[in-house]
């Protein structure tokens, strides 16, 4: 319609143009070269990208080691309170434990079965509690159960292995909450540089229209 301004058009986001996808190397490669083009959001958002690529690369490490060595430290102290406060104790089946449909198989060898047992507390008093035993026990069998400074039966102490897993699972953990950390806050502000861009381009398209389609 005559006297209209024709709506503005978002800018082309191809490769080296406009927004882009968000993190393209080559794009974050243009934005640092000449170009009378380049506006000051491109050059603000590759500063914001080196400085969230230096950052993660120096706190991501930082975060790993920090969390590491505390949760080591967390789960030795663990290890050294259970173990003075846990023992092996003999304990007998009140009943006879379930018999595998293979015996003698590898699965029978492996598998294990909740049997009620009855052991001595650490008080002298006879208690009765739950432990997983192997398949086809007899009643009145002995095992060995782990019971506790109440008297329950519980799990063993935490050996070298378990601590040593629990320690790199949560490092590992601190590493990728700092790497996500970046990404997502390079996304958020490349969003928002990008919706200033659009405003921007729309403010000027209106400016420039009216001359450029020789409208009034």
């Amino acid at each position: 319609m005559v006297g209209e301004t024709p709506r503005a058009q978002p800018p082309p986001t191809g490769p080296g143009r406009g927004a882009g996808p968000v993190g393209h190397p080559y794009l974050l490669l243009r934005r640092w070269r000449r170009n009378p083009l380049r506006r000051r959001t491109d050059r603000l958002r590759a500063r914001i990208a080196l400085g969230l690529v230096l950052a993660v690369l120096v706190a991501a490490p930082a975060a790993m080691f920090e969390v590491g060595d505390s949760a080591y430290r967390h789960y030795v102290s663990t290890a050294e309170h259970e173990a003075r406060t846990r023992d092996h104790r003999p304990a007998v089946l009140t009943h006879d434990a379930p018999r595998h449909p293979e015996p003698g198989s590898d699965e029978a060898k492996q598998a294990r079965y909740p049997v009620t047992v009855r052991f001595t507390g650490p008080d002298g008093a006879i208690r009765t509690g739950t432990t997983e035993v192997a398949p086809g026990l007899r009643a009145d069998s002995t095992v060995l159960v782990w019971v506790d400074a109440e008297g329950g039966i519980t799990e063993p102490p935490l050996t070298t292995e378990e601590i040593r897993s629990r320690t790199m699972g949560w490092a590992i953990f601190a590493f990728l909450g700092v790497v996500l950390t970046g990404l997502a806050a390079h996304a958020a502000t490349g969003c928002l540089l990008h919706r200033r861009n659009l405003a921007q381009w729309e403010a000027d398209w209106a400016a420039t229209a009216p001359r450029w389609c020789g409208l009034p």
